[in-house]
Order: structure tokens, then C-alpha cells, then sequence
């Protein structure tokens, strides 16, 4: 075979030439590394598998971060995100500080709503009326439960008038204000309303669609209970 340098003939079985003695089967040159090849920690070459799992690994983690980093800058991953933690948390009440009322009728304050107590309620005069609760630092608010009526009683639960819609106005710390149509059954005994809002400052209950309103009656609204994330 001919040397590839002097073009000298050689037998097969030499490995070098006879006269200039250049290689005679040089090896192959390694094909040049893509680009991604060529940033750390990818640009070293490896014989078989060494450390192929260590960068799989490394990109793996990489793509994850940057996805999750991507999904909770979107506000439905914050948002997924808080309602998460309100599942895995375990709520407790929480007491306003201030309750305040557009209107009341005498002997039935608007105070009633979170004295505990079922068998006393906040009495507004019609349709329209709103309470606002304030409390001494922002939380997260996780549930609302709402005992309407003038009493958790079925004896006494339809002896007022009732709203079985509350328009719930939520206001945070730096004054943003967030609306929630609230939907009420027409029966005696708590009932719980999950809520997940996060910085709740000041809380405004108006009450709206009446059942029960007839002359010398009143609207009636037995308890509030609000619950914050531990």
C-alpha cells in the first residue's frame, strides 16, 4: 500500500513506512464536539459511561428548576401554590378587632355576629345593609363560616328574614380591594366557605337577596367565624 506522506509502496502488513516512516493507518481523528459540548460541565470527553449519570443529573435539575421557577412566577402556580398549603395546614379562628355596621336594629348590634354565641344575632333593617370586620394584622384568610338567621336552632332559625346572597368585599394591607359573590342555603347551622385569600386586612359583608323580609321583620345573621392558616 502507498505511504500517505511519500507515496512510497509498502507491504500490507507494515505499520510504517519503509522510507520516510510515516504512520501507515494513522487513527482517526475524534469528531469535533457539538456546542452545548463545549460549556462546562459538558466539555470534558469520557471514556464509556464515566460521569454520564452525574450530568443527566445536572440537566434533570436544572430543567426542573427553571420550570418550577417559570410555573410560580405565573399567578395560577402562586396560586396553586397557597391553596396547597391551605390543605396541608390546619386553620384557627382569628378575631376581629373591630365590627362596625352601616345599620342595626336596636338589641341586635352587629357585635352579636362573633360573640360565639348562636342564639344572638346582628339585625339589619334591609336589604343593602353591611358589617365590616377589621383585624389587628394582615393573614391569610382560608375559611368563612357564616351561620345565618336568628338562631342555629330550626325552631328559631326562620323567625327573621335571612340573606342567601353576601356580597364579601376583602381588603388587604396596601388598601387592594378583592369582591366574592357569596351563596347561602336557606337552613339553620353553620356553613363553612373556603375562601384562600392571602393579606386580608379589613372584611365587608353586605347583605343581599332576602328571604322571609315581611312587615316587622328583619334580616338576620346568627354568627361569623373567620379562619386563618397556621
Amino acid at each position: 500500500m502507498p505511504c500517505p506522506s511519500c507515496a512510497t509502496p509498502n507491504l500490507p502488513s507494515r505499520r510504517f513506512c519503509r522510507r520516510c516512516a510515516a504512520e501507515l493507518k494513522p487513527a482517526a481523528k475524534a469528531a469535533p464536539l457539538p456546542w452545548w459540548r463545549t460549556v462546562w460541565p459538558f466539555r470534558r470527553r469520557v471514556r464509556a459511561s464515566s460521569g454520564r449519570g452525574v450530568r443527566l443529573l445536572v440537566i434533570l435539575a436544572v430543567v426542573l428548576a427553571l420550570c418550577a421557577g417559570g410555573f410560580l412566577l405565573l399567578p395560577a402556580g402562586r396560586a396553586l401554590l397557597e391553596d396547597t398549603r391551605d390543605k396541608l395546614g390546619k386553620a384557627k379562628p382569628v378575631t376581629p378587632v373591630g365590627i362596625e355596621a352601616s345599620a342595626e336594629v336596636p338589641g341586635h348590634p352587629a357585635k352579636n355576629s362573633t360573640d360565639g354565641l348562636s342564639d344572638r344575632y346582628w339585625g339589619a333593617p334591609a336589604p343593602g345593609a353591611s358589617v365590616t370586620y377589621t383585624f389587628g394584622k394582615p393573614f391569610r384568610l382560608v375559611d368563612l363560616i357564616i351561620t345565618n338567621g336568628a338562631s342555629a336552632k330550626p325552631e328559631a332559625y326562620a323567625g327573621q328574614a335571612r340573606a342567601l346572597q353576601v356580597t364579601m368585599e376583602v381588603t388587604s394591607q396596601d388598601g387592594e380591594k378583592r369582591t366574592k359573590q357569596l351563596t347561602l342555603s336557606d337552613k339553620p347551622g353553620p356553613q363553612p366557605i373556603h375562601t384562600g385569600i392571602s393579606d386580608v386586612r379589613t372584611i365587608r359583608l353586605v347583605l343581599r337577596s332576602p328571604t322571609g323580609l315581611t312587615k316587622g321583620r328583619h334580616l338576620a345573621v346568627a354568627e361569623v367565624e373567620f379562619f386563618q392558616r397556621s
